[in-house]
């Protein structure tokens, strides 16, 4: 069993017996080495290892997501409700439409979940502050854990597009009148979440100690309790990190982006201000720079050249696909399809998609799902299946956005 699947809780306080053995071995300067692993086994990058281990990796299916703030987790999460659909698999959903976010999750907040019961959940993938003590009572302990970082400077900007009505951001009449006097503005409760977004979702006190070797131990407790954490700046060689260490298919793996905003409602940032959201966010910076490292370093051990080999491959099927199914990107007052209007949230203008007239139902029924966000996607396929008495209305009540 590895380290990290009994060492969980938010390291600046209450460190639990394993997490603190791994923590004392980094303090004493003897890193605790974690081999990359894929799947089943360590790839090789050999022709003859490669093809004779894909021969014996089994697909995963029981998979946790920690879908953390504008980094394209909504389009990962696309991915993983298309696969547990087509694959019968149950879900951990929520009592809402969110796991009582922006508070820790505990167990209590997955609806048909008891301690003493036998059900067998396959995949989570909703919004949460993680506490992994509390995941691993509702999941497999064969679990993939996976997560998805995005460069701080690009993620704050299209946070702050999304949720500038936040308390945190009322008042500030753009990013950078916000970094001008971040005093004025920012409150640092312990449900305050603007500020090292990425850090609070996995859990860290987002407003705490800063320094070099907080760092070192943050990064390396994430290092621990993720199989694997993707990178939505290297989202299609992200994609293929994932499909193999699933040992998954590329169909599997196929998307459309979703949520995305328009151009217009961008911000181009002065270096001045890109600074300053790196200081201000330097528990979000130092994890993403600590795992843009290890990232490559895993890209490296699949293989450089299978790696440009295989995102050639994603992305072809992705172009096929969008041909196969899209008139285009469009703003969502020119949507065909009313029902499958992203949620729009602060400045943001999220784009959606319309549908090529005259599809197969065999590809119309794919292409639907392709670019149904998720709040109608879990309407329309999960809830209804897993809880029927679920509305949208409901939903759309207890809705908090992406």
């Amino acid at each position: 069993m590895r380290l990290g699947r009994r060492c969980y809780e938010p390291i600046h306080f209450n460190i639990s017996e394993l997490c603190h053995e791994h923590l004392k071995n980094v303090t004493n300067g003897h890193l605790i080495e974690k081999n990359t692993k894929y799947g089943l086994f360590d790839f090789d990058d050999s022709s003859e290892n490669v093809g004779r281990l894909t021969d014996s990796c089994q697909p995963k299916t029981h998979i946790f997501f920690l879908k953390t703030h504008k980094t394209a987790s909504s389009t990962v999460m696309n991915i993983l409700l298309r696969f547990g659909e087509a694959h019968n698999l149950t879900f951990a959903l929520p009592f809402g439409s969110q796991f009582s976010y922006p508070y820790y999750f505990t167990s209590k907040y997955v609806d048909d979940f008891s301690m003493t019961g036998k059900k067998e959940f396959h995949i989570m993938c909703h919004h949460m502050r993680f506490q992994l003590t509390e995941v691993e009572k509702v999941m497999p302990s064969d679990t993939f854990y996976f997560t998805i970082l995005r460069n701080p400077v690009s993620q704050m900007e299209s946070y702050f597009s999304y949720y500038n009505s936040q308390a945190t951001f009322l008042g500030a009449k753009s990013l950078e009148d916000f970094f001008s006097n971040t005093s004025k503005y920012y409150i640092g409760t312990k449900s305050s979440n603007a500020k090292n977004s990425m850090a609070f979702d996995l859990g860290f006190d987002n407003n705490g100690r800063e320094s070099t070797k907080h760092f070192k131990l943050m990064c390396q407790a994430v290092d621990i309790m993720f199989d694997l954490v993707l990178l939505s700046d290297y989202f299609d060689e992200s994609l293929v990190l994932l499909k193999n260490a699933l040992c998954w298919t590329f169909e599997d793996i196929l998307s459309i982006p979703l949520n995305r905003r328009s151009k217009h409602t961008k911000q181009a940032l002065s270096k001045e201000t890109q600074d300053k959201i790196k200081n201000w966010n330097q528990l979000d910076w130092n994890l993403y720079v600590y795992f843009n490292r290890s990232f490559w370093n895993k890209v490296d051990n699949f293989g450089r050249k299978r790696m440009e080999n295989e995102v050639e491959e994603l992305r072809t099927k992705r172009i096929e696909i969008a041909q196969l199914c899209l008139q285009g990107e469009v703003d969502p007052d020119q949507m065909q399809d009313k029902s499958l209007k992203p949620y729009q949230s602060g400045i943001a203008r999220i784009l959606g998609h319309n549908l090529k007239p005259g599809l197969k139902e065999s590809d119309s029924l794919l292409c639907q799902k392709l670019i149904t966000p998720e709040l109608q996607y879990l309407n329309y396929h999960i809830y209804s299946e897993q809880r029927p008495e679920k509305t949208l209305f409901h939903i759309a009540l207890e809705w908090e956005g992406e």
